[in-house]
């Protein structure tokens, strides 16, 4: 299996269940798709060695470790060719605070999801990592009040 070939509708159920629950244990996959563990595991192998499944995460209460703040940081930059772009997503990602960094279209070029103690530390991190780099033109700052969030990917496959 490859991220090229087609899943099945076997696939599609042990991937369902594996977003709604990364801790089900391989028998209790199996019961739910009517498959012996057996070949369970062996597809749950197939997906993980094809790229599909990249890994199970998990989800922790930001104010347990700290965090008092969310906020997007949205950034034009000068250059909009390849290693720029490239070393700019590379660089913010590798930060601690960076939960995710996007390049997008519209009004700004890069949008980076940051987790922070607080307003000076969010402070900080917007002059000494993002505004004093020569490639960023402009950036505009904003808040997460609330977050709702839903972490299964819908799951699409060729008709067929």
């Amino acid at each position: 299996m490859s991220l090229g070939t087609a899943l099945d509708r076997t696939d599609d159920a042990i991937l369902r269940l594996l977003q709604k629950d990364a801790r089900l244990s391989v028998k209790e996959i199996a019961a739910a798709v009517g498959l012996a563990p057996s070949s369970v595991h062996g597809r749950i192998r197939q997906l993980r060695e094809a790229g599909v499944l990249r890994g199970a995460h998990a989800e922790v209460d930001p104010r347990a470790l700290g965090i008092g703040l969310e906020a997007l940081l949205m950034i034009g930059l000068s250059k909009h060719e390849r290693d720029t772009v490239d070393r700019f997503l590379d660089d913010a990602v590798a930060l601690p605070e960076v939960r995710a960094a996007f390049l997008v279209t519209g009004r700004y070029d890069v949008i980076v999801h940051v987790a922070v103690r607080d307003t000076q530390q969010l402070k900080d991190l917007a002059l000494d990592h993002f505004t004093s780099r020569p490639a960023v033109t402009r950036i505009e700052t904003s808040i997460i009040f609330e977050a709702r969030r839903r972490h299964a990917l819908p799951v699409y496959r060729a008709a067929g």
